[in-house]
């Protein structure tokens, strides 16, 4: 499916190291032609890390998409109520999103986005990196992946012997998921 001219949000969270690869990913949409919102959680809004400052995260985002982000609930909330999106992409997807997005809570500017999508039966693609994607979020890795309208961008384990339970998206693969969700269909395979 041509994604030229899809609204997408495109949300996020705190997995500081994977962000680099996700911008990359936030170019190729644009260079694609989707109409992409950016959305950033509280935590990559304000967080400075050994990876880079938030300033700078944001006014990278910014100009790539020429849109001012998305960093509150009141900023997000009107996402389903004026039916903004097509698609909404969280990359990367920590698990404590993946845990708040499988339970229902909706305390950040990405669970809303997430919540308002869903309620247009619009699908939502995440891109997981989760240390703990194998121990403590692995229950509701399975939740999610039986979810209606929830897409999962294919992930491995990142480090098998140094991380046993780190999970990692294949950021690449981005692109090739929203087409298959946005007809409706998981990309496969999805473990690779």
């Amino acid at each position: 499916m041509d994604i030229r001219g899809k609204k997408i949000g495109f949300a996020l969270t705190g997995s500081f190291c994977t962000i680099p690869d996700v911008m990359v990913e936030i170019e190729r949409l644009v260079f694609l032609g989707a109409d992409v919102i950016p959305i950033l959680s509280n935590t990559v809004a304000s967080t400075n890390t050994r990876f880079g400052r938030a300033e700078d995260t944001r006014k990278r985002v910014e100009l790539i998409t020429g849109k001012p982000c998305i960093e509150t609930i009141v900023e997000a909330e009107p996402i389903g109520p004026k039916k903004m999106l097509d698609l909404l992409v969280i990359a990367p997807c920590t698990g404590n999103t993946m845990g708040k997005i499988a339970n229902g809570i909706t305390d950040t500017s990405v669970t809303m986005a997430c919540k308002a999508t869903l309620r247009n039966q619009k699908p939502v693609v995440l891109a997981i990196a989760s240390n703990d994607g194998l121990s403590g979020s692995a229950k509701n890795l399975g939740l999610l992946l039986n979810t209606r309208n929830i897409y999962f961008v294919p992930f491995n384990q990142d480090d098998p012997e140094k991380k046993t339970t780190s999970l990692v998206a294949r950021f690449g693969l981005i692109v090739p998921t929203i087409e298959h969700a946005l007809e409706g269909k998981q990309i496969e395979p999805l473990l690779v």
